[in-house]
């Protein structure tokens, strides 16, 4: 039956529209080439080189599940077929939960191959063709490469086809150049930039040679250390074959307790260290090294410089670098080390920049203390921004110790202190009195306290959606002013409502009756919806609810630590178009695939995606993101009807309010329609 039913889907392909398939163009382009394998036999190869966004499937496909990849060769007089097509291309098998079988699928680059018998001597034709199915995004279409072959002429379409590889390769290596860019915006990454500025600052009398030595090192470290740890885990994960492996380590590296609150001490020393309390600096025994080894005197603490920067990086990267990882079971091995190698030397060239600027700002003149101001204005942003990683670790672990309020009254008296010191007001130990401001000085003052200001109001439910990505959720305040208005407004209406209720006449005399779903919310002790939606936190429990009041669910993945999700809630979910729907047409499911708190015994279970046992909430929805849809980035927003179908295309991180409020629009559309979109993982 589910054959019928996929059968029916690419007969509707066939008959779309010319101007909508014209979309399609060239998914997949084919170097199909002669191999000779003794004085009887040949191959015919064919090597697939695959569009990014799509992939095709193996010769050998189930009953159950997309089209396999066939060759139709034209025998003749001259030759005759050896066996069937086979690939030649090894990958490992990928589980189909909504076919439930498995199967093998190619992404980047695929070769197949099929043995024939030469029957007479001499040159001669071979034409034919191959037929395959390319998908992208849950759309799949059926595509047909013509064979016109001459057996006896060699053919020059194998360079064309590494042509095609190393353009896909070059393309891959420019889209982590800009995500190394990228990530240097990122909450976790930015505050780094200060630190190194203050680090390389402590190289008095050295010459110039071995300041642009150090800063050049510097770069290698962060270099290798990124680079050479991946390419350690992509060829574990190969060998091993488990997807899950990386995505495990990087969630663990960004919501765990204990390496976020190890980030958290390293601002809050360098903070002390910015505001005078002790320097930074190598042991003696590094400074008496002789004469011959004075460029490399200072290797370890630039090597300790590099591996901060890298570990922390990674709360915030982790799961770029956890997607670029996953491409390697595909069959993809080189590919994913290269371009991590790309994303690395963006990432790392802006630091070794600021890393040799320390050594220009020495030489300028050193009048009035303004270097030492400049370190001790670091310091307050750095203990503003330590606070972020100990607040991942609150949420995550449900401590209540930074609540929103608590976090804000934190920000507030930081900056409110550096505004005082800007002005003079506060000083530390060793400095001179500010007698007169300047200009500058002036402009940072006022930018400063228009900034504390901006704040305040946040205590009591302001949004701030400049500081979304930053801040706690504002369900964790106590005293949210909105909250209340808002849900006083809806006990008014609801008032208003049943007092009015015995006016309202149903049409033709029939009752109106309302579906509705009163089971209690599993976890609402634990989570809470942004801007005072309802919803669940339990995919089946959603799943019943959508089922008895006869809405779609929208699936938010989403995650403590997660940046751009507080930003999507804050910028996209706050328009008034999003929240209505949101609230009135779907079914809200918020699953959380960083919390740590334990599921009961009972609930454990193993994965028969990676064979391991789920034990926590977290990594519940995890295995459930990973599994189903192939990815373990948040957030991820699905639309899905009651039996599971995608009824949309997924979105990730987009504050294009108008584009998801047609997203909305569309599933809403879909769901009352009964169709939906295939989905199949890449």
């Amino acid at each position: 039956m589910k054959r019928f039913f996929f059968c029916l889907l690419l007969a509707f392909i066939a008959v779309m529209p010319m101007q909508v398939r014209a979309q399609i163009i060239e998914p997949v382009k084919w170097s199909i080439v002669v191999q000779d394998l003794n004085e009887t036999e040949f191959d015919i190869v064919a090597t697939a080189t695959i569009d990014p966004e799509y992939h095709i499937y193996s010769t050998t496909m189930p009953d159950l599940g997309p089209l396999p990849t066939v060759f139709d060769i034209k025998t003749s007089e001259f030759f005759e077929a050896v066996g069937e097509a086979r690939d030649l291309t090894d990958v490992p098998m990928f589980y189909d939960d909504i076919f439930e079988v498995e199967y093998k699928q190619f992404a980047g680059t695929a070769q197949f191959a099929q043995t024939f018998r030469k029957l007479k001597d001499g040159s001669f034709p071979i034409t034919g063709e191959i037929n395959y199915q390319a998908c992208k995004d849950g759309q799949c279409v059926s595509l047909t490469e013509d064979v016109d072959l001459q057996y006896g002429v060699i053919e020059a379409a194998e360079p064309e086809a590494n042509a095609g590889t190393k353009s896909n390769i070059w393309s891959m290596i420019l889209e982590a150049i800009l995500w190394g860019f990228a990530a240097l915006l990122t909450p976790c990454v930015f505050p780094m930039i200060p630190m190194t500025v203050s680090f390389f600052m402590h190289g008095e009398g050295e010459s110039k040679a071995q300041g642009r030595f150090k800063a050049f090192m510097y770069f290698v470290f962060i270099v290798a250390l990124y680079t050479l740890p991946i390419a350690i885990i992509i060829l574990v994960t190969w060998l091993v074959g488990g997807n899950s492996v990386t995505a495990d380590i990087f969630n663990w590296l960004a919501t765990h307790w204990l390496p976020n609150i190890i980030f958290f001490l390293v601002f809050m020393i360098f903070a002390a260290s910015f505001f005078g309390a002790f320097e930074i600096t190598l042991g003696s025994n590094m400074v008496n090294k002789s004469d011959s080894k004075q460029n490399t005197k200072n290797l370890g603490g630039i090597f300790f410089m590099a591996l901060t920067l890298v570990l922390v990086s990674f709360a915030c990267t982790g799961p770029i670098v956890g997607t670029v990882l996953i491409k390697s079971t595909s069959g993809e091995f080189w590919a994913p080390i290269v371009t991590m190698f790309a994303f690395a030397v963006a990432f790392a060239l802006p630091f070794a920049l600021f890393a040799f600027f320390p050594n220009l700002l020495q030489r300028l003149p050193k009048s009035g203390g303004w270097l030492n101001s400049v370190k001790v204005v670091l310091g307050f942003i750095e203990v503003a921004l330590g606070f972020k990683f100990l607040s991942v670790a609150d949420q995550t672990y449900h401590w209540h110790l930074l609540d929103r309020e608590v976090y804000l009254g934190i920000w507030i008296v930081c900056f409110a202190l550096l505004g005082l010191y800007l002005l003079g007001k506060l000083r530390f130990k060793g400095e001179k009195e500010v007698k007169e401001l300047g200009v500058f000085r002036l402009v940072l003052i006022i930018i400063d306290f228009v900034f504390v200001i901006y704040m305040i109001p946040g205590m009591w439910g302001a949004p701030l959606k400049a500081l979304s990505g930053y801040l706690p959720p504002k369900q964790t305040l106590d005293f949210d002013l909105n909250r209340i208005i808002e849900e006083n407004s809806e006990k008014v209406i609801d008032y208003v409502d049943a007092k009015f209720a015995n006016l309202a006449v149903a049409p033709q005399g029939e009752a109106q009756a309302v579906a509705t779903f009163d089971e209690e919310v599993k976890y609402a002790d634990l989570f809470h919806l942004a801007h005072n939606l309802k919803g669940y936190f339990d995919y089946d429990q959603a799943l019943a609810a959508a089922k008895a009041t006869n809405k779609p669910i929208f699936i938010d993945f989403t995650g403590h630590g997660c940046v751009n999700c507080r930003e999507m809630e804050a910028n996209v979910w706050s328009d008034p178009r999003v929240k209505d729907m949101l609230r009135n047409d779907f079914v809200i499911c918020a699953l959380y695939v960083d919390d740590k708190t334990s599921l009961p015994e009972s609930e454990w279970y193993t994965s028969t995606y990676d064979g391991k046992e789920k034990k926590t909430i977290g990594r519940k929805y995890a295995d459930f993101q990973i599994s189903k849809f192939g990815t373990n980035a948040q957030p991820y927003y699905c639309l899905m009807d009651h039996n599971g179908n995608l009824l949309m295309k997924p979105r990730a991180y987009d504050l294009d309010k108008d584009a998801f409020v047609a997203f909305l629009k569309d599933g809403i559309k879909n769901f009352q329609e009964g169709t939906y979109y295939q989905h199949v993982i890449d």
